[in-house]
Parts: structure tokens; C-alpha cells; sequence
């Protein structure tokens, strides 16, 4: 199995897998345009995830991203940016 990329820091603080870092176990990065974003993003009156911030990018929806390889993201790490989007989205 690949190694998963990880979430090295999560600024989107509305989040509710976002607790000093993404706890997330995996995410998904998706979006539109211009933009790759975490769809993984929820916004509640809670906390959820694992107990550490060791969130990882399971699936990358963005075909066109330089990193994305079998729907992998082959970046070492990425940022979630605070309006949870991708900051290591490249697109081809």
C-alpha cells in the first residue's frame, strides 16, 4: 500500500475534525476551479476525529493536480488553509 500524505497543518479552525490540527484519520480533497479544498470540511457544534492531529489525505479528486497519482497525492505533506482549502494544489 502507498504511504498517505500528511495533513501537516489545518488552519480551518470551523472545523469540526480541527482541534490544534487535523484529526481527521483521512480526508478527501476535492473542490472546483481554482481552488482544491478538503471536502472532509464539516462544520458542528463538536469535535470529532483521533485523539492526535495525525490527519492524512486518503483520496485526491483533483485529476489535474501535479501530486495526484492513481487518486493518491504523492505531495510529502500539505497545508489546509483556514477557508480549508489545499495550498499544495498545482494544477498541470
Amino acid at each position: 500500500m502507498a504511504t498517505l500524505t500528511t495533513v501537516s497543518t489545518c488552519t480551518a479552525t470551523g472545523c469540526a475534525f480541527n482541534d490544534n490540527g487535523c484529526k481527521a484519520p483521512a480526508i478527501t480533497v476535492g473542490g472546483q476551479g481554482a481552488e482544491a479544498s478538503c471536502t472532509t470540511f464539516v462544520s458542528l457544534d463538536a469535535r470529532g476525529g483521533l485523539p492526535t492531529a495525525n490527519g492524512q489525505v486518503g483520496a485526491c479528486q483533483r485529476l489535474e493536480c501535479t501530486f495526484n497519482k492513481d487518486l493518491l497525492c504523492t505531495a510529502s505533506s500539505i497545508e489546509v488553509t483556514a477557508d480549508a482549502n489545499c495550498s499544495s494544489y498545482e494544477a498541470a
